[in-house]
């Protein structure tokens, strides 16, 4: 099978679709397929386990956004299907005469929405929502979604959304973000009281409700893993409450030692004000980490309240901190979190979840 891989990020850009890219086509290579990506990077990429094709991110978003759904379709003319984890215009555009497969990690219309102005409410108020602009967003994710044959899922909680769109439910199925093998991972020597963070510097991730929240916790460490928009605001509000000395931004790092430094952690954190399936929140459990986390779209699908981490509400550092707190605080508790860890999470290894993916690639050519 030859597939073509659109991508909105790949390494050295972090994040879930920058995880989950090298990775499947790593898998996809190996299993003897032909795999091409496309995708755009501010500088050149670091992985190339197959070859890529990165359009300058630099470039204004009207010249960028057209070259690369001109060579997504060059590249489709010799491709058996188009497989896409964002850009799903340009996607379905290159997929003209070819299957196309698209993997939904978030709402499109709402993310562009959220970065234009267009509209500051969660996720869930989107949906219901509709100005002029929003509604137009809302049609050009909905026109280019219905393109896919298949459209892949991370969590049951977008999976119902994206039902809601006008799109064939018979064409989406869920597809939880696979683990890593636990047995690779050798823990980065941390301070016993050190909490990380992995993904991207964005606002989604409410970062500075745990830096608030970190404030209120005595003793307590955090290192942020990745990089983003959000590092120099991040940086002034650690500043703002006055932990600066016990915050690190370890940058954005390779896949391994971001899971070596979960491996290392008291827990993971994850503070976000939305979610779909965040791939840390599953790697974390993976490692045996638990995980304090918002309980967001799909996260409590996989961080289940006092079996492998502690939920609590969005944007509340009060109640982040106290979650915090009793972690810290509490080895028994501690010890019982991390004891459900991958036992949890055992259904959703990484070769029965992409050897799925690829059955989802190859049926949609018939």
């Amino acid at each position: 099978m030859r597939v073509v891989f659109l991508t909105g990020i790949w390494p050295p850009d972090v994040g879930g679709p920058a995880t989950h890219g090298p990775d499947f086509a790593a898998f996809l290579r190996d299993r003897g397929h032909s795999v091409r990506v496309v995708t755009m990077g501010n500088t050149e990429p670091t992985e190339r386990p197959v070859p890529v094709d990165s359009i300058a991110r630099g470039r204004p978003f009207v010249v960028r956004y057209p070259l690369v759904a001109a060579t997504g379709f060059g590249r489709a003319r010799r491709a058996d299907v188009v497989y896409a984890t964002a850009t799903y215009a340009a996607a379905a555009v290159s997929a003209v005469g070819r299957p196309l497969v698209a993997k939904l990690v978030s709402d499109p219309a709402y993310e562009r929405a959220r970065r234009y102005g267009f509209f500051a409410g969660s996720l869930e108020e989107f949906q219901l929502t509709g100005n002029r602009r929003v509604r137009a967003l809302k049609r050009l994710r909905t026109l280019a979604l219905n393109r896919a044959r298949r459209i892949v899922v991370p969590s049951r909680y977008l999976a119902e959304i994206a039902a809601g769109w006008g799109l064939d439910r018979s064409t989406i199925e869920v597809l939880v973000n696979p683990a890593p093998a636990p047995e690779e991972i050798n823990p980065e020597p941390l301070d016993a009281q050190t909490f990380v963070f992995v993904g991207r510097l964005t606002e989604q991730k409410a970062l500075p409700v745990a830096l608030e929240a970190l404030r209120d916790v005595d003793g307590a460490k955090l290192v942020l893993v990745g990089d983003g928009p959000e590092r120099g605001q991040l940086e002034r509000c650690a500043a703002e409450f006055g932990v600066t000395d016990r915050v690190r931004f370890a940058g954005a790092l390779p896949r391994a030692q971001a899971l070596r430094h979960l491996a290392g952690a008291r827990a993971a954190v994850l503070s976000s004000s939305w979610e779909n399936l965040p791939h840390a929140a599953v790697e974390a459990l993976a490692v045996g980490t638990p995980v304090v986390a918002t309980a967001v779209g799909g996260v409590p699908e996989v961080v289940h309240d006092g079996e492998n981490g502690l939920l609590v509400e969005p944007n509340d550092p009060v109640a982040f901190a106290a979650a915090l707190r009793r972690v810290l605080d509490d080895d028994a508790l501690r010890a019982q979190l991390a004891a459900g860890t991958r036992s949890s999470i055992e259904a959703i290894g990484r070769e029965p979840t992409y050897t799925r993916l690829e059955e989802i690639l190859m049926e949609a050519t018939r």
